[in-house]
């Protein structure tokens, strides 16, 4: 009988099949939904792998763990969390493990809890040959849900802050060789390190979004992060809520001194870890938030039609053979 590896099918199908045994549509958004008799619950779980998402070459034990409540906090905000009620850590590491790297590592936990809320609930540790940070965050959904099946057509799409950073900060301290024909800026450097070692997100996010709401009777929004990358957030929008998203590629906020050329746009697109929100609106709504917020850029719309991710205003499409991070 042929085994199938999973280096064979993948990620997506690996999830796919996973979800056999789950509740219907449990995978179609990175949080789990628990509704309870008083505040309903978002529940996401996260893990960080040596050697597949960190080395001790390229990033701190401190910046670690405000990067493990991260990842974990950005899925939460970008399903409409109102409170993080605070995370679990499953932590998996070597026996000679040095101590200061573990003390360091909750430090950083904690300073991101400090920033984003919530406390450490709990955990369990245990030894193996590489480490690893599983953390499980819980918080409260907020007023308004945000889906990746709930966009529609003729929705405006956008976007928080500026992608491609931490996939540069990654390169800049793997000390990749740039091209010799291009010059970093300073300023460039210092935005990416600092997105790639400590990402911010944007907790104010749903209270941005209540506030420009011109309707209270609208309760959910088509959204998901940048985890993965630009370009598998809007093919994921796009997949789950069944319609087609066409993108201008003249209204991509980049950082004023990112560089030209399909390498770029590479990084940019498909470089993943910059925790932004893409999201879509009615019009209306999005004329109202994009009025009030200058951190989000409206980059295109949803229409009918199979579920793609269209370009126009480009010239030069090759970056897009390119294919998003996946583990297996």
């Amino acid at each position: 009988m042929h085994k199938e590896l999973l280096e064979d099918i993948g990620e997506k199908e690996l999830i796919k099949r996973l979800a056999r045994f789950m509740p219907k549509n449990q995978i179609s958004d990175d949080c789990a939904f628990i509704k309870t008799a008083n505040k309903d619950l978002l529940i996401n779980t996260d893990s960080l792998v040596e050697n597949v998402h960190f080395s001790n070459e390229t990033i701190s034990s401190l910046d670690i763990g405000w990067k493990a409540v991260s990842c974990n906090v950005s899925d939460l905000i970008s399903s409409g969390c109102s409170k993080i009620i605070g995370v679990n850590i499953g932590l998996v590491v070597p026996a000679k493990t040095d101590w200061n790297w573990i003390q360091d590592l909750y430090k950083g936990i904690n300073q991101a809890l400090e920033y984003f809320g919530g406390s450490i609930l709990g955990g369990d540790c245990s030894v193996g040959k590489e480490k690893v940070i599983s953390i499980t965050a819980i918080g409260i959904q907020g007023e308004i849900k945000l889906r990746r099946n709930s966009c529609k057509p003729k929705e405006i799409i956008m976007t928080t802050g500026l992608h491609g950073l931490s996939k540069l900060g990654l390169m800049i301290k793997s000390k990749k060789i740039f091209d010799k024909n291009i010059f970093l800026t300073q300023a460039l450097i210092d935005s990416a390190i600092k997105q790639f070692c400590k990402p911010k997100l944007n907790p104010k996010f749903l209270k941005q979004i209540l506030n420009a709401r011109p309707k209270k009777s609208d309760k959910i929004i088509g959204c998901t992060d940048s985890s993965d990358g630009l370009f598998q957030a809007l093919l994921d929008l796009s997949i789950e809520s069944n319609c087609k998203a066409v993108i201008d590629y003249t209204k991509i906020p980049k950082h004023k001194d990112w560089p030209q050329g399909d390498e770029w746009d590479k990084y940019y697109f498909f470089g993943g870890e910059d925790y932004e929100l893409v999201f879509s609106l009615p019009k209306k709504w999005a004329t109202n938030l994009l009025n009030s917020e200058k951190t989000i850029s409206e980059i295109g719309y949803f229409t009918e039609g199979s579920p793609s991710v269209e370009f126009k205003n480009l010239q030069n499409d090759n970056f897009l053979k390119y294919k998003s991070f996946a583990h297996f």
